[in-house]
């Protein structure tokens, strides 16, 4: 979820903007996809850095995120990040009223080839590898998670990111592949006792520029189901692929709001079938 004016700014030598906005990992591009372009301003030789905090609000359950970046020279980028996921009562009839999933991320990316904004006028991307470690406090769901489930509490995602930037039409189109484990991004651990493979998922994202502070756009971001056949029986930890459409704005390069419909999915079936669709809100700061 990314706006995108496409007027050059001489200070930092950085596109308004190019720094993007957070994923709910704290990975600098779009609010589910990470992106080749790293958070932050800084060019060659700088710093740069941002902050954020995110809110979705679905039928049944709520996130919130909070986290921070911070990149050298256009190049490294380091992010931390917290989750806080609330069940509210859904999950009441398995004892569990009021449960709450908290995952703490760590995360490193590096651009390994390309500039966006430098080659733009060719077809050669920006590309970046990056890494993210979750770490999730389960609280009472733990003893299932990890015995009757068998996933584990930690693990480690990796992607490659490819970034286009097409100045001309006011377009930006990403492309990555991630090798993971994680269920629910990790909320529900990584892997199971039926599925412990590492999974290679598509993710991609489109931004449109509208006007020079605001943009739309959608982002789809493919799961893998290692519970979906578990001790709780098939199909009751089933798990849908995530989607959202956007609008950003921008008021100056310092800071961003982005507003989202996402489309969740089904999360824990067995107890709530329905899919979980609602409201994103991201604000963040940068510098």
């Amino acid at each position: 979820m990314l706006a995108l004016p496409l007027t050059a700014h001489a200070e930092g030598g950085k596109l308004l903007l190019t720094g993007g906005v957070s994923t709910i990992d704290g990975v600098g591009g779009g609010g589910l996809v990470p992106w080749a372009l790293t958070t932050g301003y800084g060019t060659d030789g700088e710093w740069g850095g941002s902050a954020f905090v995110t809110g979705v609000k679905t039928q049944d359950y709520r996130l919130k995120v909070f986290g921070a970046g911070l990149t050298w020279s256009d190049r490294v980028e380091f992010t931390v990040a917290r989750q806080d996921f609330d069940t509210e009562d859904n999950l009441a009839p398995l004892g569990l009223d009021g449960l709450r999933l908290r995952q703490n991320l760590l995360g490193v990316k590096v651009r390994v080839a390309g500039d966006a904004v430098l080659d733009s006028d060719t077809w050669t991307p920006q590309v970046a590898v990056g890494a993210v470690y979750h770490h999730v406090d389960s609280g009472a769901l733990a003893p299932t998670l990890t015995g009757a489930l068998g996933a584990k509490t930690h693990g480690t995602e990796l992607y490659l990111s490819a970034t286009k930037l097409l100045l001309a039409q006011g377009l930006l189109v990403n492309g990555t592949l991630r090798m993971t484990k994680a269920n629910q991004d990790g909320l529900l651990g990584f892997g199971g006792a039926q599925d412990k493979d590492w999974h290679l998922q598509p993710e991609v994202a489109v931004a449109w520029l509208l006007s020079p502070q605001w943009a739309v756009g959608a982002e789809y971001k493919a799961k893998p189901d290692a519970l979906n056949h578990s001790a709780l029986g098939d199909g009751a930890l089933k798990e849908d692929d995530w989607k959202d459409l956007f609008v950003a704005w921008a008021p100056n390069k310092h800071a961003s709001l982005t507003l989202a419909w996402v489309d969740l999915g089904r999360i824990a079936p067995a107890v709530q079938p329905r899919r979980q669709t609602g409201a994103y809100l991201s604000a963040q700061l940068a510098f």
